[in-house]
């Protein structure tokens, strides 16, 4: 199809919008892939007024979030979300933006992340120890131990504080972050005043962060720290040139409440998804823990034993590609575009997805199947920069990036060096599409340890 200003995509019919905005609520990932696995690399869906555009070719991909970046801001979900989290990095724009990027991109600098690897070593052998307390005795939910884990090496490497002290702080993350998918779900149009149960706990949630923000905030006043190179420092220093208490206190609340709550989850996403698709390939976790010996063998994993793991990177990187952190990345064009010959409105809602781009057939063999050879670095591959982009691409390529990777690493190897992990029979991990890609359920497992030609755990 086309109009005076260019192909417009193939799309489902104005009538399909009420069984869409359904299919929104109840099984987004279902709802994409069904769109492009129908409609081809380009679909336009129109609901109402709004037209939305999904774009899943990896030239797409490149140039909605890498050329023409600057036409693109923040779009559907995050644009909502804002009434939830406010003005963090996540969700700014413009000068904004581009100070918080100043202010936080430091605290991620190689050296500095390197720099805190033995907390992180620290976590991972502490969760390994609180695991294999549950050895023959039933059941745990893992994914919550290591849910607590993500959010402690943050606290540690990012603000240099421990946030195990406030015990609230998790369940206020997920009350902000309901609130939040719950706005993009409505597109906003659901009034906040009104008394629904999950418009009550997110002004709780809400007031327990800003709480706990500003004890973190006295604290770091309290007790500077010399090098000053922590966010908590970093922050209260570009806030102060606000002129208004008001505005620099909510700068301080919206970007540190995104950076935990992002930096935090998306971790504990990746390591729990390994989790499951390595203890559904029993093959994989054998390979897992046999590299993870031949590495450490009985001794304290160390920064420079990362770039010997490589069958767990690899696994690492399969697992981002079947289930990206980061599922979706929504934008919205500011001037007409034309992205892979298709005219794309000002105003438009484009969805770059890197959970249907990761299955691209075209550019994956058997896309739905679990297999790390995928990322052997020794085979060659003509696969497109873009077919895989589990950290997002362009200017908001993921600033944690590195960190998340080298948590997500250790935390993985030690696991697989000195337990068994297996999945409660009967139980399938359902996804669950929010800020990041979610365990639905949690990950309910059995604790065991390696025997026979495995190694015994220490």
């Amino acid at each position: 199809m086309s109009t005076a200003g260019g192909l417009v995509p193939p799309g489902p019919p104005r009538r399909a919008a009420p069984g869409i905005l359904r299919k929104l609520r109840a099984d987004r990932l279902g709802l994409m892939s069904e769109a492009v696995r129908e409609y081809g690399d380009a679909v336009r869906v129109a609901i109402g007024p709004k037209k939305l555009y999904i774009f899943n070719h990896p030239d797409h991909a490149k140039h909605v979030l890498a050329d023409n970046a600057a036409n693109y801001h923040k779009g559907i979900g995050y644009t909502e979300a804002k009434r939830a989290l406010g003005d963090g990095l996540l969700t700014s724009e413009g000068a904004l933006w581009k100070e918080q990027r100043r202010t936080i991109q430091p605290v991620f600098q190689h050296k500095r992340i390197a720099g805190r690897a033995g907390v992180i070593v620290d976590e991972a052998l502490g969760l390994v120890g609180r695991l294999r307390a549950h050895q023959g005795g039933g059941v745990v939910d893992v994914l919550s131990e290591v849910t607590a884990l993500t959010l402690g090496v943050l606290g540690n490497t990012l603000l240099d504080s421990d946030l195990g002290a406030f015990e609230s702080i998790g369940h206020s993350f997920e009350a902000v972050q309901d609130q939040a998918m719950f706005e993009m779900e409505t597109l906003g149009l659901v009034p906040r005043w009104l008394p629904l149960k999950g418009q009550r706990a997110f002004r709780s949630a809400r007031a327990d962060l800003e709480r706990i923000v500003e004890i973190l905030v006295a604290q770091r006043k309290a007790n500077p720290i010399s090098s000053g190179d922590d966010v908590l420092t970093r922050l209260i220093a570009s806030t102060s040139k606000e002129s208004d208490k008001r505005v620099a206190d909510r700068r301080m609340r919206d970007e540190l409440v995104t950076l935990l709550l992002a930096g935090h989850e998306t971790t504990a996403s990746t390591v729990g998804w390994t989790l499951d698709l390595v203890s559904r390939h029993p093959e994989v976790r054998e390979r897992l823990h046999e590299e993870a010996v031949a590495v450490y063998g009985d001794r304290r994993p160390v920064y420079e034993d990362l770039v010997r793991l490589r069958y767990t990177n690899m696994v690492l990187q399969e697992t981002m590609r079947l289930r990206p952190p980061v599922w979706i990345l929504p934008r919205r064009a500011i001037a007409d575009d034309e992205v892979g010959g298709y005219h794309v409105p000002a105003g438009t809602d484009v969805l770059i997805c890197p959970y249907t781009l990761h299955r691209h057939p075209r550019y994956w063999a058997d896309p739905d199947r679990f297999d790390p050879e995928r990322f052997d670095p020794d085979t060659p591959s003509d696969r497109p920069r873009y077919a895989h982009i589990p950290f997002g691409a362009g200017p908001r390529f993921c600033v944690g990036n590195h960190l998340g990777m080298m948590e997500a690493t250790f935390i993985i190897s030690t696991l697989m060096r000195d337990l068994r992990l297996e999945r409660e029979p009967g139980f399938d991990v359902t996804p669950e599409p929010m800020m990041s890609l979610r365990l639905g359920g949690g990950l309910p497992m059995t604790v065991h340890t390696w025997t026979g030609t495995r190694r015994a755990a220490a």
